[in-house]
């Protein structure tokens, strides 16, 4: 029994002292040898958004779907381990925005801060100006961060309504420049599909490997309500609290994670709500930057060097012992409600996919993007459980 003790003790030890993100939660007493960044499976999606007058419908589905979009991915595994995703976030089209810069604007490099991507796609309005897709495009190809491991999934989807071939840069020479840096490009046209391929949105397809799409943007995202979902909203109340917040970029950060609850929390009938505790249960919601509990799963992450001024008030009246314990009790805490969560989830996914058999709709944004994004990431070795 002496034995078992120190075995636990030294695995908790290795959580605060030396340790990296885990993937799915695991008993405290079990905690996972974590690998290193280097052997971390990567998805990176660019989401290039028109933003012009017609489009208003398009930027209310990107705002709630966000979230099922990264949580498609908590369930796959690349070579045994969970996906890191990266998100990036173009706008273009919109006349108050630079004619220098062709109309765009880079609204989010690649990126896994989803609290900011949420909070960027909320403040997003439209009004009227020239959609440019071949020089957005190449603005997303040129300007992210695109990792060269031929094993990670790189993704631009871009979404619009008019001429694909508008503008000064040719589109058929930005898809043939995206592909050879192995970036599928994908095209959804808001529209009619007869009309998408007149205006040469099937492009993406035919030089970049991606596929084309065809979404309803004016269409009312269908939430199917299930009975797991009130435990779900219950429990981020207690997930929100097992959140220590520590350095100088904490008071914001917290506080736009509050409001981007508030915001999914008022899409609710569109599953925004539901989706975001999801993504906030899964190792892909990551807050390093600002709160201990993810910071300590992070390599090298020490809390003796943590300066006493950044730390909380509760925590600052500690010993260096009291308070590895209070963070390992939180990070406990937070791992059990998430693996609740995830399991609500499971439980939930059944429900939901019983229930949609017995009804039809169009496409939307976020439906349109998982069949493309599963579909390619499959060939990247990205298996998802059956």
């Amino acid at each position: 029994m002496k034995t078992k003790h120190i075995l636990i003790a030294a695995a908790l030890t290795a959580c605060i002292s030396n340790a990296k993100e885990v993937q799915p939660p695991a008993p405290v007493t079990e905690i996972a040898k974590v690998e290193s960044a280097t052997d971390t499976p990567l998805v990176q999606i660019a989401v290039l958004l028109d933003t012009s007058g017609s489009m208003s419908g398009l930027i209310e589905q990107a705002k709630t779907q966000l979230w099922k979009l990264v949580n498609e991915f908590i369930t796959a595994k690349q070579d045994g381990k969970t996906p890191v995703v990266q998100v990036a976030l173009y706008e273009y089209g919109k006349s108050s925005l630079r004619a220098e810069e062709n109309w765009i604007r880079q609204i989010q490099p690649l990126t896994r801060d989803l609290d900011k991507v949420s909070e960027e796609l909320f403040a997003l309005t439209t009004n009227g100006g020239d959609e440019y897709c071949g020089a957005v495009i190449q603005r997303a190809m040129k300007d992210l961060t695109w990792n060269a491991n031929p094993k990670v999934y790189k993704a631009i989807f871009i979404a619009g309504n008019e001429p694909f071939t508008q503008g000064p840069i040719d589109s058929k020479q930005s898809c043939k420049d995206a592909i050879a840096k192995g970036i599928i490009v994908n095209t959804i046209h808001c529209g009619g599909e007869a009309q998408g391929i007149a205006g040469h949105w099937n492009q993406g397809v035919l030089l970049a490997d991606g596929k084309y799409l065809v979404i309803d943007q004016n269409q009312a995202i269908v939430h199917i309500e299930a009975p797991q979902d009130a435990e779900i909203v219950k429990l981020n109340e207690e997930l929100n609290k097992t959140y220590i917040s520590y350095g100088s970029m904490a008071p914001a950060a917290k506080a736009r994670q509050v409001a981007q609850d508030n915001n999914a929390a008022a899409k609710a009938e569109s599953g925004a709500q539901v989706q975001r505790i999801i993504s906030k249960a899964s190792a892909n919601y990551c807050n390093d930057t600002w709160d201990l509990v993810d910071a300590c799963k992070q390599k090298d992450f020490d809390i003796t060097k943590v300066k006493e001024a950044d730390l909380p008030e509760e925590m600052k009246k500690m010993t260096i012992e009291e308070r590895k314990a209070h963070l390992m009790k939180k990070t406990a805490e937070r791992e059990e409600i998430q693996k609740k969560v995830l399991t609500l989830n499971k439980e939930r996914e059944a429900y939901v996919a019983t229930q949609r058999k017995e009804s039809a709709q169009n496409d939307t944004l976020d439906t349109a993007m998982v069949k493309a994004l599963r579909a390619q990431a499959e060939k990247k070795g990205i298996a998802w459980e059956k």
